[in-house]
């Protein structure tokens, strides 16, 4: 049996195996994309919105696959198993926060929205050239309302 310590570091090991896991699957994509179209073809925003959200989701399902083997698998120990109900409840809840706030987003009209909730800060990537104040602040409302976070632990990216 492995002990409390083991545990901990073998589920934080899975954990950093599946972002390492998106990382190399973004990048390979590009790769593989830049030589399916041409050295000089250029990543536009519309592809960035499509693969930002097709790899959060297969790492995010990746994710959920293995805290489930933890919970479900009978090896782990009762803090271990709790750990693991924690961590996917709060990932559960960033999805969740996610979808809502890029569906918000979208509906006050830009054209395309990604956002990044961690427990710390909200990352709001926009598809539009420039930023007004007014849109600014309509979003910003609209992430603070939604999340009960500071403003200034939100970030917004305008994206061509």
């Amino acid at each position: 049996m492995l002990g409390k310590k083991s545990r901990i570091f073998v589920l934080v090991g899975m954990v950093a195996l599946l972002v390492i896991t998106g990382a190399l699957n973004i990048y390979l994509n590009k790769n593989a994309q830049d030589a399916q179209t041409g050295a000089d073809a250029q990543f536009s925003s519309s592809d960035f919105f499509v693969t930002y959200r097709t790899d959060r989701n297969e790492t995010r399902n990746q994710e959920l696959l293995n805290l489930d083997a933890i919970i479900t698998g009978g090896v782990a120990s009762d803090e271990t198993v709790n750990d693991a109900q924690q961590q996917k409840l709060m990932l559960t809840s960033a999805m969740e926060t996610e979808l809502t706030l890029e569906g918000l987003i979208k509906a006050v009209g830009f054209e395309d929205a990604v956002v990044i909730a961690s427990s710390e800060n909200v990352s709001v990537i926009l598809k539009t050239e420039e930023l007004t104040s007014e849109q600014v602040a309509r979003v910003l409302e609209i992430v603070t309302d939604e999340t009960g976070k500071t403003a200034s632990s939100v970030r917004i990216i305008p994206v061509e």
